[in-house]
């Protein structure tokens, strides 16, 4: 069983990455339920963290994943597709 998923590490990283926003990770676990907004990433950044894990899980994800709204929710939705193409 592959067990692929994206963590509150991959997720910090691929925001400093890709939108040069600067998230501890552990504090980006803490304040899961907090908006994007308010952590400095906008629209666009997430647009571009998406298409990057397209590109290295070699998977489309739902058009939905733009437009998640906090870590949780869109770690929620990323692993449950990753998982389901698994």
């Amino acid at each position: 069983m592959i067990t692929t998923e994206v963590t509150y590490d991959e997720l910090a990283a691929l925001m400093k990455r890709g939108a040069g926003v600067t998230v501890d990770p552990r504090e980006l676990e803490r304040a899961s339920d907090t908006p994007f907004g308010i952590l400095g990433l906008d629209s666009l950044g997430l647009l571009g963290i998406v298409g990057e894990l397209e590109n290295q899980y070699g998977k489309s994800l739902p058009p939905d994943s733009e437009r998640c709204r906090t870590p949780q929710e869109f770690l929620d939705l990323v692993n449950s597709t990753l998982k389901a193409g698994a």
